[in-house]
C-alpha cells in the first residue's frame, strides 16, 4: 500500500511538458549560454549547475538593474522556463528584483528523472549558485515556490536561518494529504511541508485561492496557521490552482510584502550596526553594492 500510493503521489506531481518548450546552446559570438525558441534578454543569464543527484540543471538569472532582493522561484509541476519567462519578467519589473528561477530534473533542458530528492539537489545547486557566482547572501533571498515547487522551497528554507522571506502560492501540505484526508504524516509521503514549516524562522506569505480544486484551500490556510513569522496573506476569492497571477491583488499584494520585507532589513542592519561600535564605513559600504 505504502509504494502503491507514494507512486501516486509522484504521479501527480510531475507532469513536465512534453516536448520541452526551449533548448539551451552556446552563442556562437559571445561565448554565452542562450535559449532557443525565445525572446532574448540582456539582463538575463543562462547556467547549466551540476547536482548532487548527478544531474545537470537549466537555470536563469533575471537581473533587476537596482534589485534589493533575490526571488529564487521554484515553479508548478506542468511547466518549464520557457512558459514561465513573461511571468518572470513581469514580477522582475513590478516588484524590483532579481529573479532567479530553474527547471527540475527531468524538466525543459535539465537532465535525468524528476523527484522529490532531486528537487532538493536541484535547488541547493541553484542556491549554489546564487552564492558563488553573484555574492548573494542568504538574507537578501526569497523563496518563492509554487504549487509542488513549495516542496523544494520549505526544504532549503528550514535550512537556512538568515533567509529574509519565504512565499508559498498554492502550496501543499505534502503530496499523500493532496490525495487523501489523512491526519498522520506516513514514512511514504513525499515534500513533507507540514512538518518542515515548522523549521522556518524567517516572515512566510502564503497565498492561495479559494476555489483551489487541485490543491485544496485548506492546505494554505494550515501552512499559514503553522508559520513561526506569519505575514498577512492572500486569499485570493474566486482563485483556482493556475490563475492567482491574473488577480490585480496578486502583484499589489506581492509588492507589499517585498516593501515590508526591504524596511524590516533596513531596520534589523540598523541594529546591528548600533550594536557594532567597531564598524568601519568601509564594511558598511560594501554591504550596500551587493549587486552585480
Amino acid at each position: 500500500m505504502g509504494n502503491l500510493t507514494s507512486n501516486v503521489a509522484a504521479k501527480f506531481a510531475f507532469f513536465p511538458p512534453e516536448p520541452p518548450t526551449y533548448s539551451v546552446r552556446t552563442d556562437e559570438e559571445t561565448g554565452k549560454l542562450t535559449f532557443t525558441g525565445l525572446t532574448p534578454d540582456k539582463n538575463a543569464d543562462v547556467h547549466l549547475l551540476e547536482t548532487k543527484g548527478g544531474n545537470t540543471v537549466v537555470a536563469t538569472f533575471w537581473k533587476h538593474p537596482v534589485g534589493r532582493f533575490t526571488l529564487l522561484y521554484s515553479h508548478g509541476n506542468a511547466a518549464d522556463l520557457g512558459q514561465m519567462q513573461e511571468l518572470f519578467i513581469e514580477l522582475r519589473a513590478h516588484l524590483r528584483v532579481n529573479i532567479m528561477s530553474y527547471d527540475y530534473s527531468g524538466y525543459g533542458g535539465s537532465t535525468g528523472k524528476p523527484s522529490e530528492f532531486n528537487t532538493y539537489y536541484d535547488i541547493e545547486a541553484v542556491y549554489n549558485c546564487l552564492k558563488d557566482e553573484y555574492g548573494i547572501k542568504q538574507e537578501d533571498v526569497i523563496l518563492y515556490g509554487q504549487s509542488v515547487g513549495s516542496g523544494p522551497t520549505l526544504h532549503l528554507a528550514s535550512r537556512l536561518p538568515r533567509l529574509r522571506a519565504v512565499v508559498l502560492h498554492s502550496a501543499i501540505l505534502s503530496g499523500i494529504r493532496v490525495l487523501y484526508n489523512v491526519k498522520l504524516t506516513f514514512w511514504f509521503d513525499i515534500f513533507k511541508n507540514i512538518d518542515k514549516i515548522r523549521h522556518v524562522t524567517c516572515p512566510v506569505l502564503v497565498i492561495h485561492g479559494t476555489n483551489d480544486e487541485t490543491v485544496d484551500f485548506y492546505h494554505g490556510k494550515r501552512l499559514w496557521e503553522l508559520a513561526k513569522d506569519k505575514y498577512d496573506p492572500l486569499w485570493v476569492k474566486g482563485g483556482g490552482h493556475c490563475n492567482l497571477e491574473t488577480y490585480p491583488e496578486y502583484i499589489k499584494h506581492l509588492r507589499k510584502f517585498i516593501n515590508a520585507m526591504e524596511k524590516l532589513s533596513f531596520t534589523r542592519r540598523s541594529k546591528r550596526q548600533s550594536s557594532d561600535p567597531g564598524l568601519s564605513e568601509s564594511k558598511h559600504n560594501r554591504c550596500l553594492t551587493f549587486g552585480r
